[in-house]
């Protein structure tokens, strides 16, 4: 995986800032083909393509996507995993679900079993998200998306500079590269 890998050679620090991807997403999801239904089925299947093209290139699985999924309570799973022990690998676990498994993060019995298998407690992850705990802390990474103009996931920002999307490890390599060698 690329960020995994430029954060071992670089030694780069990162921090999860949410944004709002397709919000308003029915909690049940939504099939891709309804979202996308003023596209030729031809252009769906290319842009499948395209997203499974660059994912192995910067080295991530990728499913038979079928569905998309509002990410908003998988979003606040993530803001509180982040404040504990080990809780960075809920992210890995988000993804998989999302991109490879199909799965639906919007769903609370996913969301806490996906907390679980990253070795956080059950019960607080219920807790958390029933409670929305997290809500306030999304709704202020959103509001910093939208006022940066973040218009795609991942984005990679540093210094008001920024690289959108699904990179390979030696775009992001030279971005980091890049940052280095800007005066301070």
């Amino acid at each position: 995986m690329s960020i995994e890998k430029l954060k071992a050679v670089h030694q780069v620090q990162t921090r999860w800032i949410h944004f709002p991807l397709h919000p308003e997403t029915p909690t049940e999801g939504q099939s891709l083909a309804d979202l996308f239904k003023h596209r030729d089925p031809a252009d769906l299947e290319a842009m499948r393509e395209n997203m499974r093209n660059l994912m192995s290139e910067a080295g991530l699985p990728y499913g038979d996507r079928s569905m998309t999924y509002n990410s908003r309570l998988a979003q606040e799973l993530g803001s509180w995993a982040d404040t504990q022990a080990g809780g960075d690998a809920v992210h890995d676990l988000l993804f998989d679900a999302y991109f490879v498994a199909n799965r639906n993060i919007h769903d609370v019995e996913v969301l806490v079993e996906l907390a679980s298998s990253a070795g956080l407690d059950a019960d607080e992850a219920r807790r958390i998200l029933t409670g929305r705990i997290y809500s306030t802390q999304v709704n202020e990474d959103w509001q910093r998306a939208w006022r940066e103009g973040v218009t795609g996931v991942p984005t990679f920002t540093a210094r008001e500079l920024y690289v959108v999307g699904c990179q390979p490890f030696p775009v992001l390599e030279r971005f980091v590269q890049h940052l280095k060698e800007l005066p301070r």
